[in-house]
C-alpha cells in the first residue's frame, strides 16, 4: 500500500512536470509569473524558505520545454520563459515600493504604476538573460540543474553592478535570511551563496530521488555548520564603551521640511536623553549617540542654531554620529550628498562620510537634462538631489575603532572588494544608518535589514544599525542580533560594542571566491553537456 502510494505521488510529480514542459501561450506564461512570484514567500516577511523550490524547480521544467525549429528559436523561448518569471518574482517581492510615493502623493502618485509594475518589467530582463544562458549549455541529465545555477548567479552578479547596480532580494536570501544558514557566506558571499540555493533547491526537478536526497542532506549539513558556528564563543566587546542608537519615528512627507527643523531637532535631543533603566540617567553615561540617516531637514553644517544646541548638549563629553546633509559650495556651484557626521562639544569633526552609492530616482536622476524638460524631480528635496561620495567607506569615530560605514540602500551590496585593498582591513564594526520611513508597514525594512544582516556575516564585524523607523538593531560579528526594535515606534537602544572576528575568507577575497566557484560549475555543466 506505501509503495503504491509512492509510486501515485511520483507519478503525479512527472505528470506536474510534463505539464510544465509543454505547456505554450499564455498558460506558460501564466505558470512561469506565478513560479516565480512563490518564490517571494521564501524572502522577509514570510521567511519560508521551502518556498524557493518551486521557482526554481519550474524554471527547470521550462528551460526542458523552451525548443524551437532553430537554436536561435530555443534560445528566443528561454529568453521569454526567463523574462515572465522574473517579473513574478519581482513583482511579488517589490511591491511595496508603491509606498514611497504615497509620502508626496501630490507630486509622485502618478508615477507609482512606474515604480510598482516598470521596475520588475525591467529587472525580469536579467533572469531572461540568465535563462537564455543556461539553455545554450542545457543538458537532459542532472547537469542541467548545475546550468541553471551558473546562469542566475551570473545574472544576478550582473544586476548587482550593472549601472549603479540594485540586488535587492538575490535569490541567495532565501538561505541568507535565516542565521544558520547565513554562515557560509563567511566563504562564499551572497553571490556563492545565490549559486549553493540554485542548485540545491532546483534539485526536485530532476525527478531522481538520490539527488533529491543528497540536495536535502547537503542543506542539513550547511544549516548544522551554521548552527555550530554561531553558538562558538564570541569576541570580548569593546571596554569603555556606552552606544545609544535612536530611533526616532519621525514621519517622512510634507512636514519634514527646515521650518519644522527646531522642533523636529527638539524631539532628538528629548528622546536622546531620556532615562531608560533606572541604571541609565539619560544622555550623561553615553559615550556614543548614534542618530540614523537623513536625521535634519536642513543641511546641519549650514545651520548656527543647531550646531549650537547640539554642542550644549554634548556638553558632558558624548560624541554623535548621526546621518545628515551636507553641502559644498553656494548657489549654481552648491553640490549636496548624503553624509555621515561627527559632533561632540567641541563641534563637527573633519571627517565625514559621504554616501557612494546612490539611489536612482530617490536620491538623483539618471538622464537629468531629459527629466528636467519634463518637471520631474527626485524624491529628496535637495535642488538637483544628491551627488555620490568618493573614497573608503571607512572613517574614525573618536573613542571606538574606525567604522566601515554604509547608508540606507548600500547595506544591500555583498563585500566584493579584498581586505587587502585596505577598505575593511582595520575596521572595528559596520555603521548602518538609513530611513525606511518611506515604505512603512511593508515587507521592504524587514527584507533591508535581512540583507544588512547579511554584511555582518561576510565581514565578520559586528553591525549597529540605526534607522528612523526601524529595524534598528545591535547584530554580532556572526549575525546574531543582540537587540532590536520593532518597526513604527519611537524607541532606543543602550549597548556596548560586540567585538569583531579576524577578517574572514569572503573579507580577504570578495568576488574573487564566488568567481572560482561559478567557474567550477560552468565546466560541469559544459562537461555534462558534451558528455551527453
Amino acid at each position: 500500500m506505501t509503495a503504491y502510494a509512492s509510486t501515485a505521488r511520483e507519478g503525479r510529480f512527472e505528470a506536474l512536470a510534463g505539464a510544465v514542459i509543454l505547456s505554450w501561450g499564455w498558460p506558460r506564461r501564466l505558470i512561469a509569473v506565478a513560479a516565480g512570484a512563490i518564490g517571494a514567500l521564501a524572502l522577509p516577511p514570510f521567511g519560508f524558505a521551502p518556498a524557493i523550490l518551486v521557482p526554481m524547480t519550474v524554471a527547470v521544467w521550462l528551460l526542458d520545454g523552451a525548443a524551437g525549429a532553430t537554436r536561435a528559436a530555443t534560445l528566443r523561448a528561454a529568453f521569454a520563459d526567463g523574462w515572465w518569471w522574473g517579473f513574478g518574482y519581482f513583482l511579488a517581492g517589490l511591491w511595496w515600493l508603491g509606498a514611497a510615493f504615497l509620502v508626496d502623493a501630490d507630486q509622485f502618485l502618478w508615477a507609482m504604476p512606474l515604480g510598482v509594475v516598470g521596475l520588475p518589467l525591467c529587472l525580469a530582463l536579467f533572469p531572461a538573460l540568465a535563462f537564455t544562458g543556461a539553455r545554450a549549455i542545457w543538458s537532459p541529465g542532472p547537469g542541467r540543474i548545475l546550468a541553471l545555477g551558473v546562469g542566475l548567479s551570473a545574472s544576478e552578479f550582473l544586476r548587482a553592478n550593472v549601472l549603479s547596480g540594485f540586488p535587492w532580494n538575490e535569490y541567495g536570501m532565501a538561505l541568507g535570511q535565516h542565521l544558520w544558514s547565513a554562515q557560509i557566506a563567511a566563504w562564499v558571499g551572497l553571490h556563492g551563496l545565490t549559486l549553493l540555493t540554485v542548485v540545491l533547491s532546483a534539485a526536485p526537478a530532476t525527478l531522481k530521488p538520490r539527488l533529491v536526497i543528497a540536495a536535502a542532506l547537503a542543506t542539513v549539513m550547511l544549516v548544522s555548520f551554521g548552527a555550530w558556528r554561531t553558538e562558538l564563543p564570541a569576541p570580548a566587546p569593546i571596554a569603555g564603551v556606552k552606544l545609544r542608537l535612536v530611533q526616532p519615528n519621525v514621519p517622512q512627507g510634507p512636514g519634514f521640511t527646515a521650518e519644522n527643523g527646531p522642533s523636529i531637532l527638539s524631539g532628538y535631543i528629548k528622546l536622546s536623553d531620556r532615562a531608560t533603566s533606572p541604571e541609565r540617567s539619560g544622555i550623561g553615561d553615553v559615550t556614543h549617540l548614534i542618530w540614523p540617516e537623513s536625521a535634519f531637514p536642513f543641511v546641519l553644517a549650514r545651520e548656527a542654531p543647531a550646531l549650537g544646541r547640539l554642542v550644549e548638549f554634548l556638553h558632558g563629553g558624548a560624541v554623535l554620529v548621526t546621518g545628515a546633509a551636507s553641502q559644498e559650495g553656494d548657489g549654481a556651484n552648491a553640490h549636496y550628498f548624503n553624509s555621515i557626521e561627527i559632533l561632540d562639544r567641541t563641534g563637527l569633526a573633519a571627517a565625514r562620510y559621504d554616501k557612494r552609492r546612490l539611489v536612482p530616482f530617490g536620491e538623483y536622476l539618471p538622464l537629468r537634462t531629459f527629466f528636467d524638460r519634463l518637471k520631474i524631480t527626485q524624491f529628496v528635496r535637495m535642488p538637483g538631489g544628491f551627488e555620490p561620495g568618493v573614497g573608503s567607506r571607512s572613517f574614525p569615530v573618536r573613542g571606538l575603532p574606525d567604522a566601515l560605514a554604509m547608508v540606507c540602500y548600500e547595506a544591500i551590496f555583498p563585500n566584493e572588494s579584498r581586505v587587502r585593498d585596505g577598505e575593511t582591513a582595520k575596521v572595528g564594526f559596520i555603521l548602518n544608518v538609513t530611513d525606511d520611513g518611506w515604505f512603512g508597514r511593508t515587507a521592504g525594512p524587514y527584507q533591508h535589514f535581512a540583507q544588512a544582516r547579511l554584511r555582518a556575516v561576510e565581514l565578520g564585524l559586528p553591525m549597529l544599525r540605526v534607522a528612523n523607523t526601524g529595524l534598528s538593531a545591535v547584530i554580532d560579528a556572526r549575525g546574531r542580533v543582540l537587540d532590536q526594535t520593532p518597526l513604527g515606534v519611537e524607541a532606543l537602544i543602550d549597548s556596548g560594542l560586540p567585538g569583531a572576528l579576524p577578517p574572514t575568507w569572503q573579507a580577504h577575497w570578495g568576488a574573487a571566491t564566488f568567481a572560482a566557484l561559478w567557474a567550477l560549475a560552468a565546466l560541469a555543466a559544459v562537461g555534462a553537456r558534451r558528455r551527453r
